[in-house]
């Protein structure tokens, strides 16, 4: 059994020349001397020669610094021999120690109280009992409160009845007596620990009293409620009213214990959850800390989860908690409030998130507050989606953020919008009418093309469809979109860089109009035409279409182009005059032209992509010759795949949340043992606490699970060969943060081995804990020997050593080496789920990829992304259906989350070959090089389908490509 350690301190070894400065007569010398020689023995140096020393020399020392370093010496050194038994020098020490305790000096009395509260040799405490008696009675607080602590530590010990056969009646005593608040909570604590049944019938006597006592001895009386009421639920209703009390104490600290203990003895009961959640929630809006805050929202997230009526009552008074600046405040706000969103309560939360929304549009504008205005956006599209009946007040306010100069915040306004427009037909006319209306505003690219998207399938009527492509051309501007002698004049265009960008630097100066306002007039370069200008609201504004156009943006042209060609075929439909149907059909086609040209010119710096050329191409073939099943597939099959999309995005949605509240913990034959039903006889207090505590670890998951002591095989790894002296293999526990390594080392020689020693090196972001010890191992015996390892980030490191040992027959010291551990990934990334949205954001800004090939056995596409899957513990973001089908191509996102908070991407393009073999490649995209470096060995490793077991895992050669963005 290891020795438990209750003194470190960090120190480099060295040589110092110690007994002399303890012998000599300078006192600053002395206690320098006494600090290196702690040091030296918290470092497992045994220095058995300055006992003696420090005896003759240092015990009569009348300096306060150098008697509280002999009271740390001798708390460090060996007070036992190898057998347990106290050492007889340590009899030396008594009549000094005595002496301490009696010391005028209150200071030198609490340090030797506090010492002694750490021994456990009763031969070295017996003698020091009637002086620790005395101390209960001293006149200064310090004092009393530091003996009460080592009555306490002596009673503890196994003998402790016999040094101290009355120490609950004397403590109780001083309790009753005392003022001093830390010495009554330390009194209290005392009985509370020794002696349960006094601290009791105090806490019951004094029970009108408790809310005028200290606040540390408040917070023991509620550890002491909170462990009697699970024993004992007949007296839990007075226990309860001390409870209450105490919710209106000044310490925030008392309060939220008060409310975490209501909650614990008084789950059936809703006032007093009531009463918690209150109390949460007025020490949310009252702390400052922004982690008091985050605790805080955990506590009200884990209260929704057991008593949501109760919750629903608070949402408002949660919401308050916008107000703290900080964005993970903001976000678990609403990530809470969003879940107790009911018919009744659903107009004042919409309310109050449109008047946040209102508040960024009119604060700095910085990153935080962009992001911010984007949560509420998403916010409240998640309640226009679950209530459609709000929808109608929201849409109006946040058509104005379509422009926004937050693409993210732009974005989510325009899928709300296209979403709440086939959700809500009456909406539709409205919608349309201000997409048209704002629609100059945009500057975004995606943001147009979702813009475009919703114009071409819900303009319906003639006025619609006219207005939708007026709106289109005025935004494209005059036609063509540069001119051939242009073209001419720049034949090297494409190869300077600086002529390339010319097209899409543009000149911005003041001008006054007519009716005497101010207004910004634009003019773009000399290598394309000027984009028009086009009076929006009174105001000047420049074709936002034209400039994403000269700036290169060939996708967007092609959605242009599809929109155009909607536009246009719906008008055949309501269009009566044949005459305006084919001058709209010219003017489509003429724009689509001028946009092949531009493309295919040298006047932008890169030429127009193929996909984006053959789906123009596409739509002017459309548009010249016309056939009933196309007509019907571009406008009718669009919509028909975007309502099957939200339908099976709903239906997801629903599941999951079935899936959530269908979690059961105990199978239907499970055995119920009710520890209220069993027999006390035979039973300690202590046992029954230990069962009580049991059955809370097995409820939060803390036991291991029996499936994982299945694999505890498949974990242990040999660390040296069968024919080495010394046999070792280790066991990796792995918990989040920390790496336990189990190590077994195995004496295979007739010899004993001595200093035998585990010495351990980690690479990476690990971090080893423990400094390694010396043990000594005989002829063919074993040793469990542990080892902690921190880790601070999501990275395969590499743990690496050797063993070190002495022989009686060889001088020198002999090495064993160890072979490498390496850390799985695998431990330390659990499945997550995003949106889409958030995924292409994030793919956009991490830094690092790593491109694997796919290079597999496997021959079916839905198989081997499965097989990827389960293998890399990530979640699949794309939904079933779009991956439904036998086209022999597949296209698939995947995400996960790591225990540090780390996002993992990864996207999986599979292609069925010729030879029937799967080609391919998979991306993955990270924060850091680590991750993606790590997840692409793992990927390698297992892509082919094989079955290697843990630890093979970890010698096999790594192939792929990583580079920076």
């Amino acid at each position: 059994m290891e020795k438990s350690c209750t003194l470190l301190v960090h120190f480099d070894k060295g040589t110092p020349a110690i007994k002399e400065a303890l012998e000599g007569n300078d006192v600053a010398a002395k206690v320098d001397a006494m600090k290196k020689a702690i040091s030296l023995l918290l470092e497992d140096e045994t220095l058995p020669q300055l006992f003696m020393t420090i005896v003759r020399y240092v015990l009569p020392s009348q300096d306060h610094a150098v008697q509280r370093l002999l009271l740390l010496y001798l708390e460090a050194i060996d007070r036992t021999d190898s057998k347990g038994n106290t050492l007889q020098e340590m009899v030396l020490t008594n009549q000094y120690l005595s002496k301490y305790l009696l010391h005028p000096n209150e200071y030198i009395r609490g340090v030797t109280l506090r010492f002694l509260c750490r021994l456990s040799e009763p031969d070295i405490i017996e003698p020091l009992i009637p002086s620790i008696l005395q101390n209960l009675e001293h006149n200064h607080p310090y004092v009393r409160r530091n003996a009460v602590l080592a009555v306490m530590s002596i009673y503890k010990l196994p003998q402790g009845d016999q040094l101290l056969p009355d120490a609950p009646e004397t403590i109780e005593s001083v309790l009753l007596s005392e003022q001093d608040q830390p010495t009554k909570r330390n009194a209290f604590l005392m009985l509370f620990t020794c002696a349960r049944d006094r601290a009791i019938d105090y806490l019951l006597a004094n029970a009108d009293k408790v809310a005028e006592w200290g606040e540390q001895l408040q917070m023991i009386v509620l550890e002491l409620i909170r462990k009697v009421c699970r024993t004992d639920c007949q007296e839990k209703g007075r226990y309860v009213k001390i409870i209450v009390s105490l919710l209106n104490a000044p310490s925030a600290a008392v309060v939220y214990e008060c409310a975490g203990t209501l909650v614990s003895l008084s789950s059936a009961s809703a006032v007093a959850v009531k009463a918690a959640a209150n109390t949460y929630t007025q020490l949310l809006l009252s702390q400052s800390d922004n982690n008091v805050k985050l605790i805080l929202l955990d506590r009200l997230n884990e209260l929704k989860g057991s008593h949501r009526d109760v919750m629903v009552e608070l949402v408002m008074d949660v919401l308050r908690a916008l107000s703290a600046p900080n964005l993970d405040i903001r976000k678990k706000t609403l990530d809470i409030v969003l879940d107790l969103v009911v018919p009744r309560n659903v107009n004042e939360v919409v309310q109050l998130l449109k008047n946040e929304v209102v508040k960024t549009q009119s604060g700095e504008l910085d990153e935080k507050n962009g992001e911010y205005r984007q949560m509420l956006i998403q916010a409240i599209h998640s309640c226009a989606v679950k209530f459609p009946e709000v929808a109608s007040t929201v849409v109006h306010m946040l058509m104005d953020f379509l422009g926004d100069s937050n693409v993210a915040s732009a974005l989510d306004v325009v899928t709300f919008v296209r979403e709440i427009i086939e959700t809500n037909p009456k909406l539709r006319v409205y919608i349309t009418t201000r997409v048209l209306d704002t629609f100059y505003q945009i500057r975004a690219s995606r943001v147009c093309s979702c813009a475009l998207w919703i114009i071409g399938e819900y303009c319906l009527s003639l006025s619609e469809v006219e207005s939708g492509i007026a709106t289109i051309k005025q935004c494209l501007g005059e036609l063509p979109f540069f001119s051939a002698s242009e073209e001419g004049e720049n034949p090297d265009a494409s190869k300077k860089p600086q002529q390339a960008t010319s097209v899409t630097v543009s000149s911005r100066r003041p001008t006054v109009l007519a009716d005497g306002t101010y207004a910004t007039q634009s003019a773009a370069s000399e290598t394309a035409f000027s984009p028009p200008t086009v009076v929006v609201q009174g105001s000047l504004a420049s074709g936002n279409l034209r400039s994403l156009l000269l700036a290169g943006d060939f996708f967007l042209g092609a959605v242009v182009a599809c929109t155009l060609t909607k536009l246009v075929l719906r008008l055949e439909e309501v269009q009566p005059s044949k005459v305006e149907v084919n001058k709209a059909a010219t003017q489509a086609l003429l724009i689509m032209v001028s946009m092949l040209q531009l493309g295919q010119s040298s006047a932008l710096s890169h030429q127009i992509d193929s996909d984006s050329y053959d789906r123009i191409v596409q739509c002017i073939r459309l548009l010249c010759t016309t056939g009933d099943k196309l007509r019907k597939i571009w406008l009718h099959s669009c919509r028909q795949s975007f309502v099957k999309m939200l339908s099976e995005k709903q239906l997801r949605e629903t599941e999951e949340r079935k899936a959530k509240a269908q979690v059961s913990n105990a199978q239907p034959d499970d055995l119920i043992d009710f520890y209220h039903l069993k027999s006390r006889k035979g039973t300690s207090q202590l046992e029954l606490e230990d069962e009580i505590q049991d059955d809370l670890k097995r409820a939060t998951g803390e036991f291991i699970k029996d499936g994982d002591d299945a694999n505890k095989l498949n974990r242990i790894l040999q660390l040296t060969g069968f024919s080495d002296p010394v046999y070792a293999e280790a066991y990796v526990t792995v918990h989040h943060y920390d790496i336990v390594l189990d190590v077994t080392v195995i004496n295979r020689t007739k010899e004993t081995l001595q200093n035998l020693c585990l010495e351990l090196a980690t690479t990476g972001d690990l971090k080893l804990v423990e400094h390694p010890q010396n043990y000594t191992l005989a002829p063919e015996s074993s040793k469990q020997i542990k080892a902690s390892i921190k880790v601070s980030s999501t990275e395969t490191g590499v743990i690496f050593g050797n063993i070190v040992y002495e022989t009686s027959n060889v001088l020198e010291r002999s090495v064993v080496v160890l072979n490498d551990i390496r850390i799985d990934i695998m431990d330390y990334i659990s499945p997550a789920v995003c949106t889409d949205a958030a995924f292409r954001t994030m793919w956009d800004e991490f830094e690092w990829e790593n491109k694997v090939a796919v290079n597999t056995i496997i021959q079916d596409e839905k198989e081997f992304l499965d097989h990827i899957i389960k293998s890399t513990n990530m979640k699949c973001l794309t939904a079933p259906s779009a991956l439904d089908g036998e086209c022999g191509f597949l296209a698939a996102n995947l995400y996960a989350k790591s225990v540090f908070g780390e996002d993992v991407l990864v996207n999986g393009s599979i292609e069925k070959q010729s030879d029937g073999k799967l080609g391919g490649c998979i991306r993955i995209r990270s924060k850091t090089q680590g991750i993606a470096l790590s997840l692409g060995d793992k990927i390698t490793l297992k892509q082919k389908g094989g079955s290697s077991c843990y630890q093979n895992d970890y010698f096999q050669s790594y192939s792929g490509s990583i580079h920076a963005r």
